[in-house]
């Protein structure tokens, strides 16, 4: 890509909110991977890179976070920028204050706002009331700054990301809703193998299959594993009862039995296959020790690159 086209994806960015990766082209979403895996180059080489000198960024938190957290604060500080942490006890949101009013408040003190919460329409209706970039940190509906990540470290061990398979068993969750639409607009074939009832949201896999079409990709949705897994390049998993739904926990079990990522399954991948998982994971339930802990696991990687992801993110679009 020239620098010149780099530059113009640049200016195309700047102001916008990143809510999901449904919002972002093909070549928006490769140019944020491709910054990603610069800043990240500047990081480890000890080079400055005080893209957002002077700005700060509002994190609300409605729901807890180890990576999430840790991830948008250092990466504002490696930005030259502070990120200030707002839990829901902490700002007026949390007793009964307006999103519109909050958001509209926050955007003449701050350069933009990272919100990590349960309803998907909280976050919407934060971005439609602020004046400055929201971030969708994860929904009960999305994930797409863990997707992003995704793709970036499969680029990163793989090469590249066009042609490839990702198969995804488990939960269709807010995270393998942008996985889904990842695949689908960055040229990968993904399969998703989920129970009956647990299945992804059916709109999103049309709208996904539709992106499909004009990339290369594929989406298939079954409720077989192996048949996912069959010569994948990529396994992904995640927990089976996602935060928020730990009353179903036990009905959960039952249902995600014959779903867990192990050994026997993993046989059916390629054998350089990358086992990943957004974390944090629960060993002996939806994955065995012996593929998370093994040598096909990057689930480390995969978690420092929210690190690099989320600096991309911050310093094109604030």
């Amino acid at each position: 890509m020239s620098s010149t086209v780099q530059e113009e994806l640049q200016q195309q960015l700047k102001g916008r909110d990143f809510l999901g990766l449904v919002d972002y082209t093909t070549a928006e979403l490769n140019h944020l991977i491709t910054l990603a895996r610069d800043l990240k180059a500047k990081q480890k080489a000890g080079e400055a890179h005080e893209l957002l000198k002077g700005k700060t960024l509002g994190m609300i938190f409605e729901k807890s976070s180890t990576r999430t957290r840790v991830s948008f604060e250092v990466g504002m500080f490696q930005l030259g920028g502070q990120a200030l942490f707002l839990s829901k006890n902490d700002i007026q949101l949390g007793r009964g204050e307006t999103v519109s009013d909050t958001a509209q408040t926050l955007s003449r003190y701050l350069d933009g706002i990272m919100i990590r919460t349960f309803a998907h329409r909280n976050v919407v209706d934060l971005a439609r009331a602020a004046t400055i970039p929201v971030i969708n940190g994860l929904t009960d509906f999305s994930h797409p700054c863990q997707a992003l990540t995704d793709y970036m470290t499969i680029q990163e061990h793989k090469g590249r990301l066009e042609g490839l398979k990702i198969a995804y068993v488990g939960d269709g969750n807010n995270m393998v809703h942008s996985l889904l639409v990842g695949a689908a607009k960055l040229g990968l074939n993904i399969t998703v193998a989920s129970p009956e009832g647990y299945t992804p949201d059916e709109e999103l896999v049309r709208s996904s299959r539709e992106f499909a079409s004009q990339s290369g990709g594929s989406v298939l949705v079954t409720q077989d594993p192996k048949e996912a897994v069959a010569d994948a390049d990529v396994i992904y998993t995640d927990v089976w009862a996602s935060m928020g739904f730990e009353a179903e926990q036990q009905e959960r079990e039952r249902a995600f039995s014959g779903y867990q990522v192990n050994e026997e399954l993993a046989r059916y991948a390629k054998k350089d296959y990358l086992f990943l998982h957004c974390l944090p994971a629960h060993r002996g339930e939806e994955v065995s020790e012996g593929v998370i802990d093994g040598p096909n696991s990057f689930v480390f990687d995969q978690a420092e690159n929210r690190l690099h992801a989320q600096k991309a993110v911050m310093a094109s679009i604030m």
